[in-house]
């Protein structure tokens, strides 16, 4: 498989289409945060605020083919003497939906974390719901460690969230599989 996805740095810009999505009640429904309304402002703000963090990294997911910024990669809640971070994908252009852009980005991601940031475990939070973000995860080779119950609050009702964790020797594991599954192409 040719490299369909690269991660890039946030540009300025970016919240003009970032915005879209934070504002999209379908998006919205499926991540694992409260829903609310955000304000152009607030999100150029919040951008700029990333690019300058020291304890979270958020990385643009963009189309290798015309260079077009379809979604976010983050490493956030990063904990620099346990070496875990939370690291949550997600693809805003709904366009792009099914399409296996998350999966690529989510392997990106994590070599990123693994080899550049010498993280040792990656964690998610995921609305129980959200079984196609499971099963992801699972591909990705991350192992469910729990669930909380319902710990947030969304659309007039609780809902749980399942933790999955993942090892970096775990990681390698789904890493070899994801090639040798794709290894007449290209690998990332």
């Amino acid at each position: 498989m040719r490299q369909r996805v690269y991660l890039r740095a946030l540009n300025p810009d970016d919240y003009q289409t970032s915005y879209k999505w934070r504002n999209d009640p379908e998006i919205q429904k499926m991540v694992g945060g409260h829903s609310h309304f955000v304000s152009i402002e607030t999100e150029r703000q919040w951008v700029q605020n990333v690019m300058n963090s020291k304890d979270k990294i958020v990385l643009a997911i963009c189309l290798c083919e015309n260079d077009k910024y379809i979604g976010n990669a983050m490493l956030q809640e990063i904990d620099w003497i346990n070496r875990t971070a939370h690291a949550p994908v997600m693809i805003g252009d709904k366009t792009e939906w099914h399409k296996g852009y998350a999966m690529e980005a989510r392997m990106l991601m994590l070599k990123f974390a693994f080899e550049e940031r010498n993280l040792r475990r990656i964690f998610a939070y995921i609305l129980e719901s959200n079984l196609p973000s499971i099963k992801l995860q699972e591909r990705c080779g991350f192992k469910k460690e729990g669930v909380l119950r319902e710990s947030v609050y969304k659309n007039g009702r609780y809902h749980n969230q399942v933790i999955m964790g993942l090892l970096k020797h775990e990681f390698y594991e789904a890493y070899n599989k994801y090639l040798e599954k794709y290894s007449t192409k290209s690998p990332i």
